[in-house]
């Protein structure tokens, strides 16, 4: 037989019990080991390596989704202190900013977001939002922007004109950027050196993949994975080393 294209990945689809909804699942990148190595040789998204600014993806500030996602982190931006957040006195004229195309972002604060702790603070470089869910003991997933807490995963939706849904979960990949992306230095889901997790990415990103497929939903890829006997494509980023 003979081998798989360098980028191949093996994909699963099956039906909603409850909607007029197929889901389609990413199994290469859900099975493989991926995880995320902000701070610890992440190179992150400029054009060219700037490990020891230890921004990761966050240097071009966070894409709101909708309305909704606003107004949930402005939420939460309200109870973060300046023991907790670097730029607090940044923050108290809004958090967000409208781009030339009409989209709303976090605001940047020295070429990076501005909910993005510095290594020179004390609590230590990264998000502020996690810091608080850290120090509240609660989930992260309501504090952050959507695309935040679900990257490097990503959910696509089609609807067809008869109104049935095909939901996709993936990997987040340069394209997903826009143009931007093509200038990227480096991408993690590109690189073997950001798999190194000691777990799937199904099981480490449980709580990301429950909160946007339901608990029925993941549970039934779960039971696929358990019960299939195939052996998993390996991922693209494990096989060009």
């Amino acid at each position: 037989m003979s081998e798989a294209p360098l980028k191949a990945h093996e994909w699963i689809s099956f039906e909603d019990a409850d909607e007029e909804r197929t889901w389609v699942f990413d199994v290469t990148f859900l099975e493989s080991n991926w995880t995320c190595i902000f701070g610890n040789g992440c190179q992150g998204v400029l054009t060219s390596p700037a490990e020891e600014l230890v921004e990761g993806c966050c240097s071009h500030g966070a894409h709101f989704v909708d309305k909704q996602d606003i107004k949930r982190v402005e939420k939460a931006a309200k109870r973060l202190t300046a023991d907790q957040w670097q730029f607090k006195n940044k923050g108290k004229d809004g958090i967000t900013k409208t781009d030339k195309d009409g989209d709303t972002t976090t605001k940047l604060v020295k070429g990076a977001c501005i909910f993005l702790n510095r290594p020179d603070f004390h609590r230590g470089a990264g998000c502020a939002l996690h810091v608080l869910s850290m120090d509240a003991g609660e989930s992260y997933i309501p504090l952050k922007p959507e695309v935040c807490w679900q990257l490097p995963l990503r959910r696509e939706e089609e609807v067809a004109d008869n109104g049935h849904i095909t939901s996709t979960i993936m990997q987040w990949d340069r394209k997903h950027w826009g143009e931007g992306g093509d200038e990227f230095h480096w991408w993690c889901t590109e690189s073997p050196d950001a798999f190194i997790g000691k777990s799937r990415v199904v099981d480490s990103m449980s709580e990301e993949l429950i909160a946007m497929v339901g608990q029925k939903t993941y549970d039934t890829l779960l039971n696929y994975l358990a019960a299939r006997h195939a052996t998993p494509v390996p991922h693209p980023a494990i096989r060009r080393r």
